[in-house]
């Protein structure tokens, strides 16, 4: 099984937060983890919102990074490409979506169908687990 994280899951993997010990121990179970390259960007912006909003966090927030970047080598990382972000047009307009979250959407779909292995798809967006759940995907 292949555990696809979205920005969301991403950080609830270094933040705990209600949701994180289940995202964990699907970790545990999955062959690999991967993630879309866009979440890194998403990842730090979500970061560095919180750290200025919260400085008191900062310094475990610069953690957090320093350990996303140590494990980043490890996630199956997919790249977007042209067939990528028309896939992500054609689930923007089918299920009403945003547009990372149409890509992120994309990147599991295509991660699937690359490894032919089922996709976990972890994710914390209502819209958007429905519409993995609509593609086949399980869901938190």
């Amino acid at each position: 099984m292949i555990l696809f994280c979205d920005t969301s899951a991403l950080i609830k993997l270094y933040i705990v937060e209600a949701g994180s010990d289940e995202l964990k121990a699907r970790m545990r179970e999955a062959e690999v983890v991967a993630v879309c390259r866009i979440a890194w960007a998403e990842a730090h912006a979500a970061l560095s919102r919180r750290a200025r909003e919260t400085p008191e966090d900062a310094q475990v927030i610069e953690q957090v990074k320093a350990a996303l970047a140590l494990d980043w080598p490890h996630f199956v990382v997919l790249e977007i490409s042209q067939s990528l972000v028309e896939l992500a047009g054609d689930y923007a307009d089918t299920f009403a979506l945003r547009g990372y979250d149409s890509i992120q959407l994309a990147a599991a779909s295509e991660a699937a169908r690359i490894a032919q292995l089922p996709v976990f798809f972890a994710c914390f967006d209502i819209r958007l687990n429905k519409a993995a759940k609509m593609l086949g995907m399980a869901c938190l």
